[in-house]
């Protein structure tokens, strides 16, 4: 096929695809570190990361190899059979985290679904709650994913529009009020199911001590506290686990995207013999679940958040981020927020635009919720490339401003 320009390619996508995202027009073709490039050869600051997908930086060789090494060995062999890799990945993690049973899966959404079998499961065989009637407390604003169930309990009207019939069994409460999470368990509650850190909602950091409670007040309650940590987990906040910060250690907690460092969908449950427990041949699966191909990029990409110390970067440059970005005092920067690199900047009026100016200068950030921007950059970035998102949001705002 002749190469195409990048509208070609635009015009191609929307024209065939379903239109079930928004993108920045921008035709990515290439990457590295915290750089990408699109089709004509412009060179862009990535500041999102694919979400966090890519903590370790775009094709990073050490996981390229292992993902090119194990793909000319064997990549899939169904959990019909046993692989190699696969029990590597598990002494990995348990070295990594000290959980002790593991379950794989493939997208975060999958790892959500899991947990909420899982907590079920545990409600009816451990806990003794009655058939059919385990409820699960989430917060509002959440972000777990868009399979039916997870949309089910998400307070986001857009994701539930003409979608339901619902999965029942959810109470929802404010994120970050103690006081509504304890009034809402009772004895048919099975867990707690929240974000260390709400990153689609716009980077909403609960108030100090919020999680090191509600773990406590679950084990008071004999209900399970689960995190996802899909977006916050593998050093993005500064820490491995966000919930590291106030020692809150949760029953269970759901890891993906870093977890491949973007080469391959690996997500993952981290929990105990009492809870993964409940599982027994024939109860959950995945065809790739487990799949050597993914577990080898997995354990590569963990090494190298260990090795690269990640979350020491991600603590030291996101404090240089957030200081660089108050001392632009820009009047049309409302907020910043966040931990590690991790962080929010709520703008005056719409942020999309802002977004748009900023890809025309070489910056790729994702607006979220109207008015925030998320810069949330490969961890490998340097405070010198900090220096170029700084100030090419400063024009960018400088130029929405003036065009308002």
């Amino acid at each position: 096929m002749t190469a195409l320009s990048s509208q070609e390619f635009i015009a191609l996508e929307d024209r065939l695809g379903a239109h079930n995202y928004q993108p920045l027009d921008v035709v990515l073709t290439r990457g590295e570190g915290v750089w990408v490039w699109d089709v004509e050869g412009k060179k862009y600051l990535d500041c999102l990361a694919a979400y966090s997908a890519v903590n370790q930086g775009h094709c990073h060789p050490r996981i390229l190899e292992a993902l090119v090494e194990q793909a000319g060995r064997l990549s899939l062999t169904s959990r019909a059979f046993r692989n190699d890799r696969l029990p590597l990945l598990y002494e990995k993690l348990r070295q990594l985290t000290g959980y002790g049973r593991f379950l794989l899966m493939n997208s975060g959404a999958e790892a959500v679904e899991t947990a909420v079998k899982a907590a079920r499961k545990w409600g009816y065989e451990k806990k003794g709650i009655a058939d059919g009637r385990a409820r699960i407390v989430v917060a509002a604003d959440n972000f777990h994913g868009r399979t039916t169930t997870v949309v089910s309990f998400s307070t986001d009207a857009q994701y539930r529009k003409n979608f339901g019939p619902f999965t029942p069994g959810f109470d929802v409460v404010p994120y970050g009020d103690l006081e509504a999470l304890e009034a809402a368990l009772g004895p048919d509650t099975t867990a707690f199911l929240v974000e260390p850190i709400q990153a689609e909602a716009g980077i909403i950091v609960p108030p100090v001590g919020y999680l090191k409670e509600a773990a406590r007040i679950c084990r008071e309650h004999g209900v399970l506290f689960i995190l996802d940590e899909i977006q916050t987990g593998l050093g993005r906040t500064g820490k491995m686990f966000a919930w590291e910060w106030e020692g809150a250690r949760p029953d269970m907690v759901l890891i993906g995207k870093a977890l491949s460092g973007g080469f391959y969908p690996v997500s993952c449950v981290l929990s105990s013999q009492e809870i993964l427990g409940v599982f027994r041949p024939g109860d959950h699966g995945s065809t790739f679940g487990g799949n050597p191909l993914g577990c080898a990029v997995a354990v590569a990409a963990l090494d190298v958040v260990v090795n690269e110390k990640l979350p020491d970067r991600a603590l030291n440059v996101g404090e240089y981020f957030r200081r660089e970005l108050k001392a632009l005092n820009h009047p049309d920067i409302l907020d910043i927020r966040g931990r590690g690199l991790l962080i929010g900047v709520k703008v005056k009026g719409r942020a999309r635009p802002v977004a748009e100016a900023l890809l025309d200068r070489g910056v790729l950030v994702k607006d979220t919720h109207g008015t925030i921007l998320r810069f949330t950059p490969p961890l490998v970035i340097t405070e010198d490339e900090v220096d170029l998102a700084v100030r090419a949001l400063g024009a960018s705002l400088d130029e929405t401003s003036a065009g308002r």
